[in-house]
């Protein structure tokens, strides 16, 4: 019987967390094989000693079939998750060309809205699924991811494909206890997801602080509800089905998670990285609401300090 194939591209805070648990439950598999593709010095670690996943008072130690930089060493994947940087996507894509035919299926766990259109250019045979992800977690030395907070979920699918290929993904997920939804409106998920992350990043970035310290300051908190009701603008222009109470369930998320908690971009900003999310987060809502001649005046701002501060 032919294993079922899955690469994990980027061991950072997210494909560490959901590709550890997959390496944990299929590592003595006959059925399913996991791979991991890393770089540098945590690529070292993860094949010297695994991968350590601590979250809270819990450590769990875990290792693929195999942990490589080297593509072809993988062979042809039936799933490929990405959980690279949006600004590394183009590059990866490229060179996981040798784990790639007409078959494979690709599902991206970046941030964002638009990363599959952006894989599909690319690969315009295979299909590719939207997905997103909530979680707090983060690479916090070689060979370590944090994990932080209740809450670790998964969603992906696509809204108008249905596959017995989803249905069995969906399954490997639940067989490594991910808490894992396949759905038929995702893009809606996507953007009540981007609707909370595209503001906290931005205004984490540009106040340099955590999610609890703009949730504390009445005056941050009110830019970050005018960047929310900016973009909640966008997405009803393209037509996004919304819950009605979106602005209110974006807050208490905000408010639910941990006080020390920030976002990806802002640690970016803070260890004075070359490449930023901002385009991904702020820059694309800025350049979506002049193609739609939507007033974003916060996001416009802010947007123009970051790029000042990059």
């Amino acid at each position: 019987m032919k294993k079922t194939k899955i690469v994990i591209a980027g061991i950072g805070g997210v494909g560490g967390y959901f590709g550890g648990l997959l390496a944990k439950e299929f590592y003595t598999s006959d059925q399913v094989n996991i791979s991991f593709l890393a770089r540098g010095e945590h690529l070292k670690a993860i094949q010297n000693n695994g991968l350590k996943l601590i979250h809270g008072e819990n450590e769990l130690v875990v290792k693929p079939h195999l942990v490589t930089d080297n593509p072809e060493e993988i062979g042809i994947a039936d799933y490929i998750i990405l959980c690279t940087k949006s600004y590394d996507l183009e590059t990866t894509i490229k060179e996981l060309k040798s784990c790639i035919n007409k078959d494979t299926l690709i599902l991206p766990l970046l941030n964002g809205v638009n990363s599959r259109e952006k894989i599909q250019n690319y690969l315009p045979e295979n299909m590719v699924l939207d997905g997103c992800v909530y979680i707090v977690s983060k690479i916090k030395e070689a060979g370590l991811i944090e994990i932080s907070g209740s809450l670790q979920t998964l969603f992906f699918g696509h809204d108008t494909i249905e596959n017995e290929k989803l249905t069995s993904l969906q399954n490997i997920f639940k067989q490594a206890n991910i808490e894992a939804s396949l759905s038929k409106s995702i893009s809606s998920i996507m953007w009540e997801k981007f609707i909370f992350i595209s503001p906290t990043a931005t205004a984490t970035s540009y106040f340099d602080c955590s999610i609890g310290a703009l949730v504390a300051d009445d005056e941050k908190l009110k830019v970050v509800s005018l960047l929310i009701n900016e973009i909640i603008k966008i997405a009803r222009a393209k037509e996004i089905i919304l819950a009605p109470d979106i602005f209110e369930k974006t807050v208490n998320k905000l408010k639910a998670f941990p006080f020390e908690a920030t976002s990806s971009m802002h640690r970016d900003f803070q260890n004075n990285k070359k490449q930023t999310e901002l385009e991904l987060f702020t820059g694309y809502v800025v350049s979506t609401s002049k193609q739609r001649n939507i007033e974003t005046p916060t996001y416009k701002k802010i947007h123009q300090a970051l790029k000042n501060k990059s």
